[in-house]
């Protein structure tokens, strides 16, 4: 038998679904011929109006996230279709299973709960049955109907619900993968570079920068690259044509004078009590200094950061505004009212009170005005210049007819200037093809481009004498970087026998305490995190860098910090995270058990029939 609860969601639901969607919208008169099912799980059916709805609520619900029309085409392209299908599979493979062991709602739970279901209830809350039957006969539906699919989700639920509750991850995988990210290390290490040599390096000669640029031919090749003629025009670019009334500069300060004009506010820890006696209790405690505002805090199961509601103004804090904002930063007020009981205030500082004039705010909200204006102006002349390219424009006509202007790239992933900034433009040029073309596409500022594809230029390996300069610079750290390694290489047994670090003379030796594998430090190499977590306790090693390289000893390792509440957090999402793992692959196992034992049936031409409504 169903709870009171779970029956009472699952009548809302279903109201919610039947009732408000229902099957507006879509004509599923269209389909009321001789086919009412598109398939079967054993002996459920998957009717052919249900099949409808699922699609035509699924398709909406894209619609609406992705902002834009979505054609039936797009949508089976997407596999949309595929997998509405396969959800009604899964919830007719609950409820054939339901059927087949006998699981069921009984009828005064039923009852009781369609009474309380607030669509059905009159002006003074008592069930209307006007309404209940009225709302029906809308989604075309009878009371035995409503009350059937009712039980039926809720059979499927409870079923459901018996195979996922208290799903819960074995301790060992949270505690495994807490340790592998929780644990810390502590480490020692010297940075060397050429001044540390004891001796010089020669110049390189014409065969060893050869010999180098030959074996590292990847680090002197060009990448392919798009040659691309582009139109542009931004609002930047035609601000100076764009006139702002000091009508509109003064509307929009007083659209805006909260911003302008902030009052006095304060940053407010507030700690509320069941009572006013348990608050003067607590207040008398403060004053006698048998306790701090922290225990108080820790005595009632909370953090600091449970009781911290921010900066706030006079007004905000209610009848308690005066009292906060008499008392000094690190003060506590009160017990003053709150929303949830009386309280104590502690105060942690004093934001003043900003007052900025329309003179100061005019140069500003000139700026934001007129680029809002140029943005609109842009976009009004899309049209324009649409028309323009569909009777034959081109680009360069574009630039001496427009106030656009033509330019030139070179493009490949790496460029990030110019017209390569712009993401928008990025994502067109990847997709650019010979032949497309030139259409007005929009950049995130408001602007506008249009552009076409002038050749691709295959990668090309540089010549010695084109990289002369960055080929001896390589050659140089490269030269370097294997210089020290020699000169350093026994000194790494020597740290790992327990030598110090100023015993080999170093006395720039640079410490890092606690570090974890999320740890990051910019002066070294990017595989310097791999390189300590792969070493054990009181082992050495060198790194290479650019003309560097690191000595680097790992003093000590230590087990993740369990007062940590950062790993504490971790680890709640850590175990939530693989017990609904687990849930989802006992859920599919169900489902997957079902349909392999009832059997699925699937009629395509009733599909079919369904798919073309949507075309």
């Amino acid at each position: 038998m169903a709870s009171g609860n779970s029956l009472s969601k699952t009548a809302v639901w279903i109201l919610m679904g039947l009732l408000i969607l229902g099957l507006g919208g879509f004509g599923i008169t269209n389909l009321s011929g001789t086919v009412r099912t598109v398939g079967s799980v054993g002996d459920t059916e998957i009717t052919v109006e249900d099949y409808a709805r699922a699609l035509r609520d699924e398709l909406a619900a894209t619609e609406a996230e992705d902002g834009g029309r979505m054609s039936f085409t797009q949508a089976q392209a997407d596999g949309l279709p595929d997998r509405v299908l396969a959800q009604l599979i899964a919830v007719a493979a609950l409820e054939d299973e339901t059927d087949r062991i006998g699981i069921s709602v009984g009828d005064a739970n039923l009852r009781e709960e369609i009474l309380n279901i607030r669509a059905f209830q009159g002006p003074g809350g008592e069930f209307n049955r006007d309404a209940y039957r009225f709302a029906l006969e809308q989604a075309g539906l009878n009371e035995a109907q409503f009350e059937e699919d009712v039980r039926t989700e809720t059979a499927r639920t409870l079923l459901q619900g018996a195979v996922l509750a208290g799903v819960r991850a074995p301790d060992a995988y949270a505690d495994t993968v807490l340790n592998y990210l929780g644990e810390r290390r502590d480490i020692s290490w010297v940075v060397l570079d050429r001044g540390d040599l004891s001796t010089g390096l020669p110049d390189p000669t014409e065969d060893d920068l050869r010999t180098y640029h030959q074996s590292h031919l990847p680090d002197f090749t060009t990448p392919e690259t798009k040659s691309i003629t582009y139109a542009l025009l931004t609002p930047e670019m035609i601000l100076d044509t764009v006139e702002v009334s000091e009508e509109s500069l003064r509307d929009a300060y007083e659209a805006r004078e909260a911003e302008f004009n902030q009052p006095e506010r304060r940053l407010v820890e507030r700690l509320v009590f069941p009572d006013e006696a348990a608050a003067e209790e607590a207040r008398a405690a403060l004053e006698a200094g048998e306790t701090t505002f922290e225990d108080l805090v820790e005595a009632r199961g909370l953090t600091l950061s449970d009781i911290d509601i921010g900066d706030v103004s006079r007004s905000e804090l209610g009848d308690a505004g005066e009292a906060v904002f008499s008392t000094e930063p690190g003060e506590i007020a009160g017990p003053a009212p709150s929303p949830v009981g009386p309280a104590l205030y502690r105060v942690n500082g004093v934001l003043t009170a900003q007052q900025t004039p329309f003179e100061e705010a005019e140069p500003m909200l000139r700026d934001e005005l007129a680029q809002d204006r140029a943005r609109r102006v842009i976009d009004d002349r899309i049209e324009t210049i649409d028309d323009l390219l569909a009777g034959g424009a081109t680009l360069e006509d574009l630039a001496r007819d427009t106030d656009m202007e033509l330019g030139q790239i070179d493009w490949h992933e790496g460029v990030s200037d110019g017209i390569g900034a712009y993401e928008d433009f990025r994502a067109a040029a990847r997709t650019l093809s010979e032949g497309d073309y030139p259409e007005i596409e929009t950049l995130e500022d408001g602007g506008i481009f249009a552009m076409r594809l002038d050749g691709v230029n295959e990668p090309r390996i540089q010549p010695v004498e084109e990289v002369r300069d960055r080929l001896t610079a390589a050659w140089r750290d490269d030269a370097v970087t294997r210089a020290l390694r020699a000169e350093v290489e026994p000194q790494v047994d020597e740290l790992a026998s327990g030598t110090d670090f100023a015993e080999l003379g170093y006395s720039d030796v640079e410490t890092a305490q606690d570090i974890t594998r999320q740890g990051f430090d910019a002066a070294t190499p990017p595989q310097f995190i791999d390189a300590v977590f792969g070493m054990t306790e009181g082992d050495a090693r060198l790194l290479d860098g650019e003309g560097r390289v690191f000595l680097i000893r790992l003093d000590k390792v230590s087990p993740p910090d369990t007062s940590s509440d950062d790993l504490a957090t971790l680890r709640r999402l850590l175990a939530n995270q693989a017990a609904n793992s687990l849930s989802q692959d006992l859920f599919q196992a169900l489902t997957t058990d079902i349909r392999m034992r009832a059997g699925v049936t699937i009629d395509q031409s009733a599909l079919n029939a369904v798919h073309a409504n949507f075309q």
